[in-house]
C-alpha cells in the first residue's frame, strides 16, 4: 500500500488507496476501535501501534470497572435483609474502585498536610492498596469500607491527633517531623516483623524526641505525658482502617502498624494501657 509519511514519522496513505483505506477501516473497526481513533491512524496523527495500545488501555479501565460493579451487585444480592440496605449505601457511596482509591489518597493528602504531596507520595504508594482488579464480595465491601472511613470527619480528626499529636499550632518544622517520624516508623517495621513486643528504648526515645524537637522543646516525663493526653492511637476506627489496609497489603507491615507498636512503647513506660 503506497503511503507517505507525517511530519511525526507515521503513515499516511495516499487518496488512490481507498480500497486498502476501507479495508483497514474494517480492520481497526472489528477490533473496537473508535472512529476518531481510525481517523487519527488515516491521518497521520497517530501510529497503528499508538492506536491499538490506547484501545487495550482503555479496556482495561473498561474490565476493572465492570468487576467492581459485577463485585458489588453480587455484595447486595447476597447481603441479609437487616443489612442490605447499609451495604447498597456503603457501595454506593464508594462508586468504584477508581473513586475509592482517588478518595484514600486525598484522605492521607488532608491528613498529612501541608507536607507537599511531592514529598508524601511514597508514603501515599505504601499504605494505600490499588483496588483489585477483579475484587470478590468480600473484597469490594472491605475497600468500599475503607473509602467510607476516609470520608469520615471524625476519623479524620481522630488520625490527625493520632500523627500530630497535642499542640500541633506549636510544631515549627512540619516537613523534618514527617521526615523524622518516617524514618524511624521504617526502622520500627522490622521490630513488627519480628513480634518484638514494645518497649522503652532508641526507638520510642526518637519518637519523642522528634515531636519535643519540633516544637522547641526536650524529652521530659511531663512531655511524654502531653503526647499521651487525649491520644486516638486507641481509637477502633483506626484499627479497622489498617486491619482493613493489610487484607489488601498481605504479609507487608503498614505504618498502622509501626504507629501502634511506638504507641504501646510510650503508653507502657508511662504505665497506661496498651492499644490491641
Amino acid at each position: 500500500m503506497e503511503s507517505r509519511r507525517s511530519a511525526g514519522g507515521h503513515r499516511m496513505f495516499e487518496a488512490d488507496s481507498a480500497t486498502e483505506r476501507l479495508l483497514l477501516v474494517r480492520r481497526l473497526r472489528a477490533l473496537g476501535l473508535g472512529l476518531d481513533s481510525i481517523i487519527g491512524v488515516l491521518q497521520g496523527e497517530r501510529s497503528i501501534d499508538e492506536a491499538v495500545a490506547a484501545e487495550s488501555a482503555r479496556l482495561d479501565i473498561e474490565f476493572r470497572s465492570l468487576g467492581w460493579r459485577r463485585a458489588a451487585l453480587r455484595a447486595v444480592e447476597t447481603a441479609v435483609p437487616a443489612q442490605r440496605a447499609g451495604r447498597l449505601a456503603l457501595l454506593a457511596a464508594a462508586q468504584d474502585g477508581g473513586a475509592a482509591h482517588g478518595c484514600l489518597q486525598r484522605f492521607w493528602w488532608r491528613m498529612l498536610a501541608p507536607i507537599p504531596r511531592s514529598d508524601i507520595d511514597i508514603y501515599v504508594g505504601w499504605n494505600v492498596p490499588e483496588p483489585p482488579a477483579d475484587p470478590s464480595v468480600d473484597e469490594v465491601v472491605a475497600y468500599a469500607e475503607l473509602a467510607a472511613l476516609a470520608a469520615d470527619p471524625e476519623f479524620n480528626r481522630a488520625v490527625r491527633q493520632q500523627l500530630w499529636r497535642n499542640q500541633p499550632e506549636l510544631i515549627r518544622n512540619p516537613r523534618e517531623l514527617y521526615v523524622d517520624v518516617g524514618e524511624l516508623m521504617t526502622d520500627v517495621v522490622p521490630l513488627v516483623s519480628e513480634g518484638v513486643r514494645p518497649h522503652g528504648g532508641k526507638e520510642l526515645d526518637r519518637f519523642v524526641n522528634a515531636h519535643a524537637g519540633a516544637r522547641g522543646q526536650c524529652d521530659s516525663p511531663n512531655f511524654r505525658e502531653q503526647l499521651l493526653l487525649d491520644a486516638t492511637d486507641a481509637d477502633r476506627r483506626i484499627h479497622r482502617y489498617w486491619a482493613l489496609t493489610g487484607q489488601f497489603l498481605g504479609a507487608r507491615i503498614t505504618v498502622g502498624q509501626a504507629h501502634n507498636w511506638v504507641y504501646n512503647a510510650l503508653a507502657h513506660s508511662s504505665g497506661l494501657q496498651q492499644a490491641e
